[in-house]
């Protein structure tokens, strides 16, 4: 038996949730069993009592906002826990077709993926500035290269994942799930791919982007600490090296100068060069401990999934 769990994080979501869970699907081709599941991200209105009213299977109480991150990987484990073979996230403000929700999951039902992103159609997507469409554009790019996947909408929060690939996802970043967990499964070699889909009228501001400066600012950070928690040798050896040579280049400058003119003045470039390299060198060296460090946590998440393998394998049989 195939079930699949649709998950909502909510943040007092009063007003829309209703709408949202009204369109959600009871019945998808390829799977028997469709349970509804929310998150309760401390909300203080009546998010519980509309998502309850509404047959919601699934409630996940957290105590206080603790933000879409924290909401998201809460589902996940939730989802796994209620026995989801395919986890599908959407979000409260009935911002995406839930029609398309079989389309989402085909690609995992068929077998040739592990994660698929809805990719909405930036372009026609009124209430988006042109500002806004650039900067997502932009955003994916930037993904897609780090990701070294072709994912042409990076920042979609519809999104479909196999058990396997939610066991592996680990969300370390406070703000926002979508961009980090492209990264990560990309690095970690999933399968990704990505569905057109289609949205729906916008319903109320978005709560992620306060201003185009702070968004970017958040983004950016995000993509930092991925790739220095996945690629750290690459993160700081590369600009290590960079300062290494121009340190060596200058010192070489330093010594032709020193002994054609024998020995006068330059001493400015000894200073600069002893700086380069001393900096690159620091900067290589922290490159290669943080690969270290990096290699022991891949074996610790290694492990986790196979400790997780081992506990369902345990619940089957006791169930059995």
């Amino acid at each position: 038996m195939r079930k699949l769990v649709i998950q909502v994080p909510c943040y007092n979501e009063e007003a829309t949730l209703g709408g949202t869970l009204s369109a959600l699907p009871r019945e998808v081709p390829g799977i028997d069993v469709v349970e509804w599941l929310i998150i309760d991200d401390g909300s203080t209105d009546k998010t519980v009592e509309v998502a309850k009213a509404h047959g919601v299977d699934h409630v996940v109480h957290l105590p206080r906002n603790q933000g879409l991150a924290k909401a998201f990987v809460a589902g996940l484990e939730a989802s796994l826990k209620a026995g989801a073979d395919i986890i599908v996230n959407t979000d409260a403000d009935n911002q995406y077709c839930a029609d398309d929700i079989p389309n989402l999951i085909a690609p995992i039902v068929a077998g040739t993926a592990e994660i698929v992103v809805g990719a909405r159609p930036i372009g026609e997507i009124k209430h988006f500035s042109p500002l806004k469409k650039r900067l997502q554009r932009i955003g994916s790019w930037v993904v897609r290269l780090a990701s070294k996947t072709d994912v042409p909408d990076a920042t979609s929060g519809f999104r479909a994942m196999s058990r396997k690939a939610a066991m592996q996802l680990h969300v370390f970043s406070e703000y926002s799930y979508v961009l980090e967990t492209i990264i990560q499964a990309g690095l970690k070699g999933m399968a990704i791919t990505s569905v057109p889909i289609r949205t729906n009228k916008d319903l109320r501001p978005s709560r992620l982007v306060k201003n185009t400066p702070n968004y970017i600012q958040r983004q950016v950070l995000t993509i930092a600490r991925i790739f220095m928690a996945y690629k750290p040798f690459r993160f700081f050896a590369v600009p290590g090296a960079v300062l290494l040579s121009l340190g060596i280049l200058i010192s070489l400058r330093f010594l032709y100068f020193f002994f054609t003119a024998r020995g006068a003045g330059h001493v400015q470039s000894l200073i600069l060069s002893a700086l380069l390299m001393g900096g690159g060198f620091f900067l290589v060296m922290v490159g290669l401990l943080a690969d270290l460090i990096a290699v022991n946590r891949q074996l610790l998440e290694r492990l986790d999934w196979r400790m997780q393998k081992i506990e369902e394998q345990a619940e089957k049989g006791r169930d059995g």
